[in-house]
């Protein structure tokens, strides 16, 4: 047994899994010949899911991810930079 505090980072594995999911659905965009960022900036936009194909299941995966909480961690990561 050790006296060590084991802590969990929610906000660093949400970020992590939004970011698998925007770069699946970028590359699922990207071989159906799409120009992904037009794309996704469109979906996010407007929130219309036909932005986004349903190959390899790139629909679903990203209507599962919250909008504001995408563009919170976009901003966030850009002004980093």
């Amino acid at each position: 047994m050790t006296d060590k505090t084991i802590t969990f980072d929610f906000v660093d594995d949400h970020d992590a899994e939004m970011r698998r999911t925007l770069q699946a659905v970028y590359d699922a965009l990207k071989e159906k010949g799409y120009n992904p960022v037009s794309q996704i900036v469109g979906y996010i936009l407007s929130e219309d899911p036909t932005y986004i194909t349903t190959h390899k299941n790139a629909r679903s995966m990203l209507s599962r991810v919250d909008r504001y909480d995408l563009l919170q961690s976009l901003v966030q990561n850009y002004i980093k930079k």
